[in-house]
């Protein structure tokens, strides 16, 4: 899509304002959804293959295994995430970890697809998390440089939609692939795709490359001229960003174009100075910036969302393959199918919601998506027809998934309200929350599943449980009015409306 965009404007078939335009819409949230649906794809293609590859190997009690080998994966992807973020927001470099990411991921597949014993299976999930790491944070960080703040919610739907996509077509290929082929077949498509995906990352354009091109955006007609903005709004006033204008973080500026643009003052002949110059553009230490993180309401709530939805949906990972083949006598090839019917209305879950955030704002649609995700957690629970099942799962899995975008945009708008706070930063922070969760939820799901009576139960309404805290939470502390500061004030307005009618009558 880049050499796309930029043999039309060395044509003089597109100005810079469409160029920017249409790579921004095309082709960031569209690189960032497939580095996504890979991920997802290889992640997801071996989660019902695994119990029966296990049992062909001779192991047993195949659900807590499972729940480990899920566990690695997550352990990698934590442990990593922190040295990735920084690095990334030091260097201000997103390509090329990009690269190196996948270049970790073909590897781990390889060894994944050649494991004769179970120790190397699991250092192979290790590799794969890491990999998986970079695609989260780089990615969704080089997304969020350049979408308009109004439009950050749509693009992160669209991006997500790679998640669900990876969902919806890993589980049911791999268990078809397996059934068919054997072992190595699901590996086999997972590489394929993610040298598609290396190679589409070797086109990658980023931000502080379009400086190389030449081009004053703000000298053509009909771009935003920042300095004009500033001197209709006076000296005193902050340029504040309009529908137009890119998420770009002041922070990554050079200090010299920080101070060609950054005051009014500079427009009458005045040079703002930094007293160390050295300083004018220095990254926060990682303690620095936890602390900011954890003085942020609405970053901690959003990490505890993304930390109980790893939770929920991992748990079910290990156990609801077993559960399949047990009460219904499904195969691998048929559990796939039903992860595929549970997650594919995911796919339009992720937009729905991002669109909604962005013109109503994210405190009614996470409210609204946990409270309606809730009360199907428990229909599951028991023992039901396949058919009504399998529906309950896909509506449940529906509401649920429509989080990730929310999540994703309220930590955009933390970054930039926070300064020093980078998009790696906060889509690092999001990795852990999520990593950890999803370490936690296979291991404690397994261990459930396989030594608890009615565990499959004690599952879903464990799950149950956790989305009614953060449906508390999420009502209280989501968005820039969360809801109940809103029914506080209408509250306090009733009661004063009444006390002044009180007044007059007396």
């Amino acid at each position: 899509m880049e050499v796309i965009c930029m043999v039309c404007y060395t044509r003089g078939w597109l100005r810079w304002g469409n160029i920017v335009t249409l790579q921004d819409a095309l082709s960031h949230s569209g690189s960032c959804a497939t580095g996504i649906a890979t991920d997802m794809l290889v992640y997801s293609v071996v989660i019902p293959v695994f119990p029966f590859q296990l049992e062909r190997l001779g192991y047993s009690h195949v659900s807590s295994l499972v729940g480990w080998l899920l566990f690695a994966y997550s352990g990698g992807l934590v442990f990593f995430t922190i040295p990735i973020a920084m690095f990334s927001e030091r260097y201000d470099s997103r390509r090329m970890p990009l690269i190196i990411g996948l270049v970790a991921l073909l590897v781990s597949q390889i060894m994944l697809m050649e494991s004769p014993v179970y120790w190397l299976m699991c250092l192979a999930r290790v590799l794969q998390g890491i990999s998986s790491s970079v695609v989260w944070v780089v990615g969704l960080a080089l997304l969020a440089d350049i979408v308009p703040e109004n439009k950050i919610g749509t693009q992160m739907g669209f991006a997500m939609m790679g998640l669900s996509l990876g969902l919806v077509i890993g589980p049911p290929v791999g268990g078809g692939l397996y059934s068919r082929f054997g072992f190595r077949a699901p590996f086999i498509v997972g590489e394929i795709c993610t040298v598609i995906d290396l190679l589409g990352r070797l086109l990658i354009i980023e931000t502080k490359d379009i400086d190389n091109w030449n081009v004053d955006p703000a000298a053509l007609p009909g771009a935003y001229d920042a300095r004009a903005d500033l001197v209709s709004y006076g000296n005193n006033m902050i340029d504040d960003p309009t529908e137009n204008t890119p998420l770009l973080r002041s922070s990554r500026l050079p200090p010299s174009d920080i101070a060609s643009v950054g005051t009014a003052d500079h427009l009458n002949g005045t040079q703002p100075s930094c007293d160390d110059a050295a300083d004018c553009n220095q990254p926060l230490s990682l303690i620095a910036v936890v602390i900011k993180l954890a003085r942020s309401p609405r970053a901690l709530v959003a990490l505890i969302i993304t930390f109980s939805y790893g939770v929920t949906y991992t748990s079910q990972e290990p156990a609801l393959p077993v559960r399949m083949q047990r009460l219904y006598g499904f195969d691998s090839w048929e559990v796939g199918l039903v992860f595929l019917a549970a997650v594919l209305p995911t796919i339009f879950s992720g937009p729905l919601s991002g669109w909604f955030a962005d013109r109503k704002g994210t405190e009614w649609i996470s409210t609204l998506c946990i409270g309606f995700a809730l009360p199907w957690w428990i229909v599951i629970s028991f023992r039901l027809p396949v058919w009504m099942f399998v529906t309950a799962f896909a509506i449940e899995s529906f509401f649920s998934s429509g989080l990730n975008s929310l999540v994703s945009a309220e930590l955009a708008a933390v970054a930039r309200n926070s300064e020093g706070i980078g998009y790696a930063h906060i889509y690092g922070a999001l990795n852990i929350a999520y990593g950890v969760g999803s370490a936690v939820g296979p291991v404690l799901g397994g261990q459930i599943y396989d030594r608890v009576e009615q565990g499959w139960m004690v599952l879903c309404l464990l799950s149950a449980g956790l989305l009614t805290v953060c449906l508390c939470l999420s009502f209280g502390y989501v968005g820039t009015d969360p809801l109940l500061s809103r029914l506080l004030r209408r509250i306090r307005s009733r009661k004063d409306n009444a006390e002044d009618t009180r007044s007059i009558s007396a």
